[in-house]
């Protein structure tokens, strides 16, 4: 029997630019004819124009995967990473055949839940009992094994008060942790999630993570999984995937994939700017530059570590929300977030005040906060805990460089670091505790 729980094989999807179609009808009716009569590919395909959001299309073609070959074993947890755009969420759509390839085929075996965003599967008319219901119906349950299953979905979710209540009255939290409940819960062979679950608290995201362990490890089920959390597909993944620009790229362990993927085509070093075009948000706020300062304000890439450090965020709003949040988290070299921070941390009458227009923050970072290594920034925008705007991979990468002398003893018998990321040097004193 095979240990094989999916198989893809040379899958590429291709999408068209602007209007939908050839442009005239008796192309249209060649391509209909070729591909379900003839069972062959698309004959208007034109090969070669990749998906690199980086750059303006020359073609009204891009391909968001291109001829993409693995193999994936029963019981195994797959991370899945990559820059936005990389071909992630369309690999997964294809996998959970809310899309089909272009070319090739995958061969699944066994049931597959998927969870790619809020809401996917649910009928807002419909109450949250109901949509466990019908989403166990099209899985393949029966109503038994449904209602075997529904307390511990219920209490999973939270949801017990809300059960009998239209979903479509529930907040995007309630409904992205009773549609992770439903797809980790109803005994799926596959178990398919993206970064949907960033969307939740700290709380939710560990009781999530906790059980697509147990999914795997105890059950012995497959675990697909995107997200941007590299410290999460460090601790659940036993193997990861790196996609970019619709290609695989590597394909080993956690660590060794995580760091190529932080290193991949070299990142901007010390600052970086987008135009109207190109700018990462959506149609409310736009990112126009980040930038990382001494403390002089000069841009620079390497610091040693008595230097003070800022960073810079630059945006556009056109429309303000009074739950948006602005922010970045900084990773080290295994892809660990060692800090995040967001503009209002700390006391309301010390947040910056946003307005519709050009916005400009400055976050500063203490001297000698950093241990020797190189360090990468990831800007977050969020409306607070209702979704992300921007959960984006790393962007930028400085350097770090320890002062000899920062203490007297540092170094002083061997040059390597002392562990850990963050190298403060913390203020000691005589305790006055009597004894």
């Amino acid at each position: 029997m095979s240990d094989i729980a999916i198989k893809f094989e040379n899958i590429s999807k291709q999408y068209r630019l602007g209007t939908i179609g050839t442009g005239t009808i008796s192309h249209d009716l060649n391509r209909w004819w070729a591909m379900n009569i003839q069972g062959k590919s698309d004959p208007y395909l034109k090969v070669g124009q990749v998906n690199d959001r980086e750059s303006k299309s020359t073609s009204d073609y891009v391909w968001a995967l291109n001829n993409i070959n693995f193999e994936v074993k029963k019981g195994e947890v797959l991370g899945i990473i990559g820059k936005n755009g990389a071909g992630k969420s369309t690999l997964l759509k294809i996998l959970s055949r809310v899309t089909t390839p272009t070319t090739g085929r995958i061969a699944a075996h066994g049931r597959i839940a998927s969870l790619l965003e809020v809401g996917t599967g649910f009928h807002p008319e419909m109450t949250g009992r109901e949509n466990i219901y019908m989403n166990g119906s099209i899985m393949g349950m029966t109503k038994a094994e449904i209602t075997r299953k529904l307390d511990e979905i219920v209490d999973f979710a939270g949801v017990e008060k809300y059960l009998d209540t239209p979903v479509k009255r529930y907040s995007s939290g309630m409904t992205v942790r009773l549609g992770f409940a439903i797809a980790a819960y109803l005994e799926p062979e596959i178990l398919v999630v993206d970064e949907v679950l960033a969307v939740g608290d700290a709380e939710f995201q560990k009781k999530a993570i906790g059980r697509m362990q147990d999914v795997s490890q105890k059950e012995g089920r497959t675990v697909l999984f995107v997200s941007h959390n590299m410290q999460a597909i460090t601790n659940l993944c036993s193997r990861v995937v790196l996609l970019n620009k619709g290609t695989v790229v590597d394909d080993s362990n956690p660590i060794d994939v995580i760091r190529k993927y932080l290193m991949y085509e070299t990142l901007k070093e010390g600052s970086i700017y987008w135009d109207e075009q190109t700018a990462l948000g959506d149609s409310s706020i736009k990112l126009r530059a980040i930038k990382i300062m001494d403390q002089d304000d000069i841009i620079r890439s390497h610091f040693f570590s008595k230097l003070k450090i800022k960073i810079q965020v630059d945006f556009e709003i056109t429309k303000l929300d009074n739950e948006l949040v602005i922010g970045f988290d900084i990773l080290n070299e295994n892809g660990m977030t060692i800090l995040r921070t967001y503009h209002n941390d700390g006391s309301p009458e010390n947040w910056p005040v946003l307005k519709v227009g050009f916005n400009s923050l400055v976050c500063e970072l203490p001297e000698s906060f950093f241990n020797e290594g190189t360090y990468y920034i990831s800007p977050k925008i969020s409306l607070h805990f209702k979704k992300w705007i921007l959960n984006s991979d790393p962007l930028l990468s400085f350097e770090v460089e320890i002062n000899h002398g920062v203490s007297p003893f540092w170094n002083r018998i061997s040059k390597s670091n002392r562990p850990g990321a963050l190298a403060k040097i913390l203020p000691w004193h005589n305790s006055e505790l009597v004894r």
